[in-house]
């Protein structure tokens, strides 16, 4: 019954969706779909030509990696047998106040697979509360794993979760883990699916110079129905750019949620150094250290040190998603706000590790990172100008029908990544375009400032007042002054 209510709210949500790009087609002069025609329609997705080459791109790579080359090196390493098991296997999970029952569903997941994956393993739990080690403790009891299965406890302050993955780091090295030892880190969120150790450890033995790889994610989301469909589009198309990436082994995030490394990486003093204090200096903010953003970190290490990063499609996990805040508005502005942040944080250090390091396609990927947030505005506002300079709202309802069609399009093509897909993927991607855009331009001026989304922690700075005066406002008379410069340039145009 509920498949079935599912399915035909699905089938309506299509329904009404292709209705309303029908109705809008309608409304517009006949001229703009004659192919003649100087208004030709489809003449406004030429602004877009960078955005979608680059989409393009991605997914062609990503396709070729997922259904040609990943199922190729998988053979590969079926033939190498036994020889690709790790000598041990570490399972490392940082908790920090999430709820009992997201933590004993990860817990119980994380024992099993130690249990079941037949490696010597050893589970480490970097905890801060008491509760939480006591529920461990009990399913550790309940599901009475063999001999070879470890448990370490490491407790910690809750001071973020950069400390929380340093100290286990370290209590990994008092293990002193040979060449052969893996080490998956694990968010305290996450539920693994069965069998994604033995998926994931073989291909440190295929490739002596991959430091560290990262896994597909699904959710579950506690919150809405849009934020439940904004979640799992976000998933569907890290999916395929991750497949993209792994085409070159540049992956470009280690994701917090599951990721795994050689142990010689995660006992590196110089890697835990990375993740513990990572820190950047800006020309107008000074130096900050960084508060969230960890996965891009160790991702950075990982490059610096001189290390390949990988994706495996077909291991996968199940995260819980707790929005932020109930309003899917903020707290989508919320959850932006952090990822981008991270994201240029790590931006232009990464770039400037240079071509001969991260190869020509990686380059271009962080160069993209950093225009996007302009090149996604271009339509809208071209459209919004048009209209407002020559007194005529066909401007806007063109691009508006454009944009239905193209998000259409997009959607339909996100459902080759093996990710489910609905009615309100279209509308979310524009939105994510447009409202994703302004927050990139926000966060792009104020680098500095970084906040939890689960835990009320911000960064607090040890600056002076004038300093943080200048900081303020030079932030503010940046972003405007951009922003006409962008408006200016659009009107001249138009």
């Amino acid at each position: 019954m509920h498949r079935l209510k599912h399915g035909l709210l699905q089938a309506t949500g299509w329904l009404a969706y292709l209705t309303a790009l029908m109705g809008l087609a309608t409304v517009l002069p006949d001229e703009l779909f004659d192919s003649q025609s100087k208004h030709f329609i489809f003449l406004i997705g030429a602004i877009g030509i960078w955005r979608y080459s680059m989409g393009i791109t991605h997914f062609l790579r990503g396709m070729l990696f997922l259904y040609v080359v990943y199922p190729h090196l998988r053979r590969k390493i079926r033939k190498m047998g036994a020889s690709t098991d790790p000598s041990q296997v570490f399972l490392m999970v940082t908790s920090f106040r999430i709820d009992a029952l997201t933590t004993a569903q990860v817990y119980a997941s994380v024992i099993d697979e130690a249990i079941d994956c037949g490696y010597p393993t050893t589970v480490v739990c970097s905890l801060v509360e008491m509760s939480d080690e006591l529920l461990v403790k009990a399913l550790w009891e309940k599901a009475n794993p063999p001999e070879r299965v470890k448990l370490d406890f490491v407790r910690i302050a809750g001071t973020g979760k950069r400390d929380g993955l340093a100290f286990g780091f370290r209590a990994i090295s008092r293990h002193l883990p040979d060449a052969d030892a893996v080490v998956a880190v694990i968010d305290g969120d996450t539920v693994l699916a069965p069998g994604v150790v033995r998926k994931t450890v073989p291909w440190f033995k295929l490739w002596g110079n991959v430091g560290g790889l990262t896994t597909n994610e699904f959710c579950e989301v506690r919150g809405s129905y849009i934020m439940s469909e904004w979640h799992k589009l976000r998933f569907a198309q890290r999916h395929i750019n991750m497949c993209s990436m792994a085409l070159s082994k540049r992956v470009l995030t280690m994701t917090g949620r599951m990721s795994v490394f050689r142990a010689a990486v995660v006992t590196n003093p110089e890697f835990i150094a990375d993740v513990e204090s990572d820190s950047l200096y800006h020309w107008r903010l000074g130096r900050f250290k960084f508060l969230t953003g960890d996965d891009k970190s160790s991702w950075f290490s990982l490059m610096r040190l001189g290390y390949d990063t990988f994706y495996v499609p077909d291991a996968k996990i199940n995260t819980v998603e707790h929005p932020p805040e109930k309003s899917f508005i903020k707290a989508s502005r919320k959850l932006m706000f952090r990822w981008y942040g991270n994201n240029l944080r790590q931006n232009s250090r990464a770039l400037g590790l240079g071509v001969g390091r991260l190869g020509l396609f990686t380059s271009v990927v962080l160069f993209d990172q950093r225009v996007s947030m302009w090149t996604s505005l271009l339509g809208l506002t071209a459209a919004v100008l048009a209209s407002v300079k020559y007194n005529s709202a066909t401007y806007v309802l063109a691009y508006l029908l454009w944009i239905g069609m193209t998000r259409l399009i997009l959607t339909l093509l996100l459902s080759a990544s093996g990710h489910r897909i609905g009615p309100a993927y279209p509308m979310i991607l524009y939105y994510n375009q447009i409202v994703g855009a302004l927050v990139k331009i926000y966060v792009f001026f104020r680098l500095d400032q970084q906040s939890w989304t689960r835990q009320p922690t911000k960064l607090t700075r040890n600056i002076a007042s004038f300093q943080r005066w200048f900081n303020t406002w030079s932030s503010r008379t940046m972003t405007f002054s951009a922003g006409s410069v962008f408006v200016a340039v659009l009107l001249t145009l138009v």
